[in-house]
């Protein structure tokens, strides 16, 4: 399997080669030292941005077996506007899911996240701040920022979350360190749906059921309009293909809580 320290150690042999090629008079060009540079930006960026690839550290985006079942997980809460009504949805139809709150937004909304963990629903760490500068933090500052997350949460339920989700779905060097340090199990997804960004609820359910798969992970969000469009429909259609919903450590046989 493709990972960082085996992509590491390719680029250096090639470079290596390379170089001693160039030593015996073999009169390479720039450009053949520049290219396996140029490959290894791209799996390495892949790496980065696409979580199913596990290529910095392990990552769990789907069932560990092909059931026929899905997890539905909510980011970027909890919102005052958007979660309830995201609740009422879910415990009208009788469906499990994880949320995955930023802990500077547990503030204020105490009462929102027990009422999440009162009616079944799995707590996740999503970090603390969500800053657009997380990626970049030293993973000593990163760590602490994942554990003030665990703190707020810990605060209001009285359970310290196992499950971590990164900012915007991204892994480097200094997340798996800090993650390696906090021991919590990263959860990515499987399906993907863009819903904070698809403006038209057609255009959104139509991609939702043509990626569904058998053990997947459904990624939305519970800040947002359109989410709470297309929810209703989405859980009815997916029981229709004949799926179940199973909350999230239920369908990856995992430990949720500390």
């Amino acid at each position: 399997m493709l990972n960082y320290r085996r992509t590491n150690i390719a680029l250096g042999a090639v470079l290596l080669l390379l170089a001693a090629w160039q030593g015996y008079g073999g009169g390479l060009p720039w450009w053949a030292f520049a290219l396996p540079v140029l490959v290894y930006s791209w799996v390495v960026f892949y790496g980065v941005y696409f979580i199913q690839s596990g290529f910095f550290m392990p990552t769990t985006w789907r069932a560990p077996r092909p059931l026929r079942a899905v997890a539905l997980s909510f980011d970027d809460g909890p919102s005052a506007e958007y979660t309830p009504q995201v609740l009422d949805i879910l415990r009208e139809q009788g469906v499990p899911a994880a949320f995955f709150c930023i802990g500077k937004n547990i503030a204020g909304n105490e009462a929102l996240l027990t009422r999440i963990d009162r009616e079944g629903h799995v707590i996740g760490n999503h970090s603390f701040s969500h800053s657009v500068w997380f990626d970049l933090y030293s993973s000593t500052k990163m760590l602490a920022d994942v554990q003030a997350a665990d703190r707020a949460v810990e605060a209001v339920t009285g359970k310290r979350p196992l499950f971590f989700r990164p900012p915007y779905g991204v892994i480097n060097p200094m997340v798996r360190d800090a993650i390696g340090q906090s021991g919590h199990q990263v959860i990515g997804w499987s399906l993907r749906s863009y819903d904070t960004v698809l403006n038209d609820k057609h255009t959104l359910m139509t991609r939702l059921m043509r990626l569904l798969q058998p053990g997947s992970i459904v990624l939305l969000h519970d800040h947002g309009k359109k989410t709470l469009e297309v929810l209703p429909e989405f859980i009815r259609a997916v029981r229709e293909q004949g799926y179940e919903f199973q909350r999230l450590d239920t369908l990856i046989e995992s430990q949720a809580y500390a």
